[in-house]
């Protein structure tokens, strides 16, 4: 059944607008790229309170840290490789060290960044958020998700890193999701093995656990967007039952959500874990679709990967 794809940057935009009518405090601030952060939406409605400080991202960052040592509440937009690897210094030293209260909107994460190729797929950046101290990182799955962990970020009190697909996706979740910084979701229950994913890999891994279930195999799916700090709990609970987990992220399996599952695991309930995604190596040029299915991303290549491990 073909599905109705929805421009989740287009939903962080509107959000951004909506948030910005009721507090005056929010201000947005972006490096040259607002038609593809889509942060223009709030730039025309408050033009007063958004910065474009052009292609100078280190700037973006500390310009953003002293608006926030002013009391407002600056949202900082580009893309994923340039808001985590350009600026990784001043977001360490300046926003973090500092614990200030300045919210990066990153888009165009992974590899589904497309045509643009590795010098623009961002493959490290949850890895170097999460290693910083006082930084919450979120990897949302669809536009609703996205629509509640930016407004949770508007309310929380302290520096947040949120990853934005660049790609158009399904509508997962409808209008009672709650975000829930403590807690991931089991979107799906099963007791052969837990499949733990977030982002724009959560519907691929669900209509994976579909073809699984084809084959006899009763698969567990968690969404965890909350990759710091995470959900211990109920990865801990779900591989107690099911003896069996594999993480699913477009990301580096090296310093990502399979890493973060792994060091949760391995201190508390050691079981066999595979990790899925890009491997130790950049990414390459090519339609978004096709990348996916090369790193083997996309349902039927999950499928085909996971039965290959269960036999």
């Amino acid at each position: 059944m073909e599905r109705t794809l929805k421009s989740v940057r287009n939903e962080y935009g509107q959000t951004l607008a909506e948030l910005g009518r009721i507090n005056k405090n929010i201000v947005v601030l972006d490096a040259d790229l607002s038609c593809s952060t889509q942060t223009k939406i709030f730039a025309k409605e408050f033009p007063d309170r958004f910065f474009n400080v052009g292609i100078a991202e280190q700037d973006l960052m500390t310009t953003a840290a002293g608006l926030a040592c002013t009391g407002k509440i600056p949202f900082v937009s580009t893309f994923a490789m340039f808001a985590s690897g350009r600026a990784w210094d001043q977001i360490r030293n300046t926003i973090c060290y500092s614990d200030l209260n300045v919210k990066i909107c990153a888009t165009h994460g992974g590899i589904t960044v497309g045509e643009d190729g590795a010098s623009h797929q961002a493959l490290e950046d949850i890895s170097l958020m999460r290693s910083i101290p006082n930084m919450i990182v979120i990897v949302p799955a669809d536009a609703a998700e996205t629509r509640e962990a930016v407004k949770f970020a508007a309310e929380y009190i302290g520096a947040v890193y949120i990853r934005i697909a660049r790609t158009n996706l399904p509508d997962i979740f409808d209008d009672s999701y709650k975000f829930n910084l403590k807690k991931a979701m089991i979107v799906k229950e099963g007791s052969d093995l837990t499949v733990i994913t977030n982002g724009e890999t959560l519907i691929e891994v669900i209509d994976c656990a579909e073809n699984l279930k084809k084959h006899g195999i009763n698969a567990e799916v968690i969404n965890v967007p909350v990759v710091k700090p995470i959900d211990k709990e109920t990865i801990i609970k779900s591989a107690m039952k099911t003896n069996r987990v594999i993480t699913v992220e477009n990301h580096s399996i090296i310093g990502g959500l399979g890493s973060a599952v792994c060091e949760v695991l391995s201190e508390n309930y050691p079981v066999k874990i595979t990790r899925i995604g890009t491997k130790d190596e950049f990414g390459q040029s090519g339609n978004s679709k096709e990348l996916m299915n090369f790193y083997g991303l996309n349902a039927l290549q999950l499928t085909k990967e996971i039965i290959g491990l269960i036999q």
